[in-house]
């Protein structure tokens, strides 16, 4: 049971009778949980292992090493494996070709910090509310785990609410690299007078805390000569030295790479800008947080789009570079490649612009995942089933043949590829703020779980047929949201009126 779950047994009970009756009224097709409360394993039990207690087993050490891409802000259908045409991603998609694809990851919390604390622990952060904190020292971390088992770690990151003072994700890699300066890490103070985001900014978005912060990105920035200055670039590069200088140690690696892009502000070079539009409103135009979503207007909607476009494809880029990297050091055959993201974003879905709780619909609570493991009997293989966040940690242990008594909330995703197992789950659930939802292989359900202001919310989507979540079919289907607000009830330990 999840911390602050305290509603009754009786409660519980009926909660998952009245969702029975719902799916069973709703067809055969809408049969899709057997019990609330399996969105985690039911083994796992959030505890904290003393550090003496905890046990490795590397006899079925595969010798592998892995490299995981964290790249933030990356939506799922931003990629030209998911059917988007308009999008320019042949890196990633190669990847994808070689690797599996599996097309139904959802973040457990939101945004970065709750969601990176899903990936390092491999155990869900939806204690009540998903909150917004460090790891802690007593924290049995993917790192922690592989170091005991003899790996090589290395965490490379331009994700600069990492190495705010005691955000403590570094604490267990061998090594670790930060790269300062994105949106607005405080990396430069001056001269202010060097810089002016009205040259960048149109005046009717350019609110107070959008100057402060465009000032301060734009004074990290103010020094940058070309492409190999960007921050996407600098983190790629950062991760392609480690290799080199490491590739050769005893026992297998694992580099964490954390990058910042396609996040906010929306600042890629030219040459990808010009992919998607002949020109701009200016020729360095800048878009981060601190706009008042209510100042942008229709007609914004379509340059934001381009700019987070070349963003997208100016990260899948440096990727591909990074990939070469790994090719021409002789790792690919020994070496599995993970690409994911933290969350989406909006980009003018209901008037949403960058990522809002309110609508915590596909755009940013469904993530791109890519697992590319030298096997070729892998290769190109799709997986519809539903998983998470909190399944990369026990899916990496599991691959690189790295057994510990760690009880996880996630599961193994390989059973998926393998044939093991045709699912994980019935469902995932993802919170952000006062806001939740649940996804189902039919079902998308999102609304406010903590407070009176409703967001957007309460939307029901039916997720087969309208896969843009465009169409509100709540009023349709009374039932089935009965039968999902019970799941919400025992996950994120509420009770909805």
């Amino acid at each position: 049971m999840r911390k602050g779950c305290d509603m009754s047994k009786k409660k519980r009970a009926v909660s998952r009778r009245k969702f029975m009756g719902s799916v069973a009224g709703a067809g055969a097709g809408a049969a899709f949980v057997e019990k609330a409360g399996n969105a985690k394993n039911a083994a796992a039990q959030n505890t904290i292992i003393p550090p003496g207690a905890l046990s490795i087993n590397t006899s079925n050490s595969t010798g592998m090493n892995i490299i995981v891409i964290i790249a933030d802000s990356w939506r799922w259908d931003y990629l030209g494996i998911t059917g988007n045409t308009r999008i320019k991603t042949p890196n990633i998609d190669a990847l994808a070709a070689e690797g599996v694809y599996f097309d139904n990851c959802y973040a457990d919390g939101l945004p970065t910090i709750p969601a990176r604390r899903v990936m390092h622990t491999g155990n869900s952060i939806i204690e009540g509310k998903s909150k917004w904190k460090p790891l802690e020292n007593g924290d049995i971390t993917f790192a922690n785990i592989l170091g005991k088992a003899g790996f090589t770690t290395s965490f490379i990151v331009d994700t600069f609410h990492h190495f705010k003072p005691d955000m403590n994700f570094h604490k267990d890699f061998d090594s670790f690299t930060w790269i300062r300066g994105q949106e607005v890490d405080r990396y430069k103070s001056g001269p202010k007078n060097s810089v002016n985001p009205e040259n960048h900014v149109p005046e009717h978005l350019l609110s107070d805390d959008l100057r402060t912060n465009m000032t301060q990105y734009l004074l990290n920035t103010k020094d940058r000569s070309g492409e190999e200055d960007y921050f996407c670039a600098q983190s790629c590069n950062a991760a392609e030295e480690w290799l080199a200088e490491n590739k050769d140690n005893d026992g297998p690696f694992m580099m964490f790479m954390d990058m910042f892009d396609p996040h906010e502000p929306w600042d890629a070079p030219p040459r990808f800008q010009k992919m998607y539009r002949d020109s701009y409103p200016f020729d360095r135009y800048l878009f981060g947080y601190g706009v008042d979503v209510d100042d942008v207007r229709e007609e914004d909607y379509p340059i934001l789009r381009d700019l987070y476009s070349a963003e997208v494809s100016f990260s899948d880029h440096c990727i591909g570079k990074l990939i070469d990297r790994v090719k021409s050091l002789g790792l690919w055959d020994n070496t599995i490649i993970a690409f994911s993201s933290d969350h989406g974003t909006h980009l003018g879905e209901q008037g949403c612009i960058q990522k809002q709780a309110k609508l915590l619909n596909s755009c940013i609570a469904r993530v791109p995942l890519i697992i590319r493991h030298p096997d070729k009997s892998t290769h190109g293989k799709r997986i519809d089933a539903l998983t998470s966040h909190m399944d990369f940690m026990p899916t990496f242990l599991e691959m690189l043949g790295v057994k510990t008594n760690r009880e996880f909330d996630g599961q193994n995703m390989w059973d998926l590829i393998t044939g093991a197992k045709d699912k994980l789950r019935d469902y995932a659930v993802t919170g952000y703020g006062n806001y939740g939802s649940v996804h189902t292989e039919k079902w998308h359900y999102l609304r406010n779980v903590w407070g009176k202001e409703p967001g957007l919310g309460p939307q029901l989507y039916d997720i087969t047929v309208d896969h843009n979540e465009e169409v509100n079919v709540i009023a349709d289907h009374p039932d089935v949201v009965t039968g999902l607000e019970a799941i919400m009830e025992s996950e994120f330990g509420v009770e909805l009126g």
